[in-house]
């Protein structure tokens, strides 16, 4: 692309760098210019302007961004996702259900490591969506890009974006209770709360007294897609009352505790197939916690591991719960 001050001799069909006032009206900035354009310069009084001019090997912003976009997703229905129309270089890319994002952030960064007027921007890895957000955002900086560079981006980002759908349905809160008072209305609404962000409907209210059996029991006896479980006294060792219970009911602990603060004290397993999460204290709070994250995961059928959890410490430094029992800092 040769990019400068064009004469008006030589700028039909060059790219407009700049709007321009002319009679009736303005002429905007990226438009192509056309035998009435330039004639409307020079009725201006203009000699010439700052354009764009493409060579051959070159595509205009708008048909790079769309191939590019179409890399990203080859299969928009399949995807989850929905690809805008191209407008100045820009394609946006948005969910079209409920769910969280997969984003294969290597290729993602070898594209955008390709040519620096070749862009994509991402919402972060696994972030919860509602339809019709917002998860991408393909930018061609400049006028034109030459094909080849585009290729290579196109090759690098293949198939980098997909929506993973919600596919709980339904999920049981079991709480347990050390002194016997406490109805569980907090910690219900709350994870009601958290739950119906992507749909999933909370079974009843259910408290049982802090003990691996009444645990244990009440966790086997629950069909919901997936179990939760909020502890009146915190889970302080991978062998306390409620992943015990969890054994003790035939399932199994994957992983105690992670890197992100607060919610450090989470565990998670599995129980005939089914997800089966210990929750953090801190999910009595409706603040954003570690718990979100894997909960979000594991309702769209997300595979979790520890070596996943432990890649979660990076940026998993989250805002201070208020209510904590015990604060970072005094």
């Amino acid at each position: 692309m040769i990019f400068g001050d064009v004469a008006l001799d030589a700028a039909e069909g060059a790219v407009l760098a700049n709007s321009q006032q002319v009679p009736g009206g303005k002429l905007k900035k990226g438009i192509v210019l056309g035998p009435d354009d330039v004639a409307a310069l020079r009725s201006a009084g203009l000699q010439s302007v700052m354009a764009a001019r493409l060579e051959p090997g070159d595509l205009s912003e708008d048909v790079a961004a769309e191939r590019l976009a179409q890399a990203l997703v080859p299969d928009a229905g399949r995807a989850g996702l929905r690809l805008g129309r191209a407008s100045t270089g820009r394609v946006n890319i948005h969910a079209e259900a409920p769910g969280v994002i997969e984003v294969l952030a290597e290729r993602i960064q070898a594209l955008n490591a390709v040519d620096p007027m070749i862009t994509v921007a991402t919402v972060p890895e696994w972030q919860r969506v509602g339809p019709r957000s917002m998860v991408a955002t393909v930018k061609i900086i400049s006028y034109a890009v030459r094909e080849a560079a585009l290729d290579a981006a196109c090759h690098a980002g293949q198939s980098a974006l997909r929506l993973r759908p919600v596919v709980a349905q339904q999920a049981q809160l079991i709480q347990t209770s050390v002194s016997g008072d406490d109805d569980g209305a907090k910690g219900q609404a709350v994870t009601a709360e958290r739950l119906d962000r992507l749909g999933v409907a909370l079974g009843p209210v259910q408290v049982v007294p802090h003990e691996i059996s009444a645990l244990a029991e009440a966790i086997r006896g629950t069909d919901a897609d997936v179990v939760l479980i909020l502890t009146g006294s915190a889970t302080s060792d991978v062998a306390d009352v409620a992943p015990q219970a969890l054994r003790a009911a035939g399932g199994q602990v994957v992983h105690f505790g992670m890197p992100v603060d607060p919610g450090n004290l989470l565990f998670f397993g599995t129980l005939g197939g089914r997800p089966v999460i210990g929750l953090p204290g801190c999910a009595r709070s409706p603040a954003l916690n570690g718990a979100d994250w894997v909960l979000e995961r594991m309702l769209c059928g997300v595979d979790l591991t520890p070596g996943d959890v432990a890649r979660m410490g990076v940026g998993g430094l989250l805002k201070e719960i208020p209510v904590r029992g015990r604060l970072r800092e005094a």
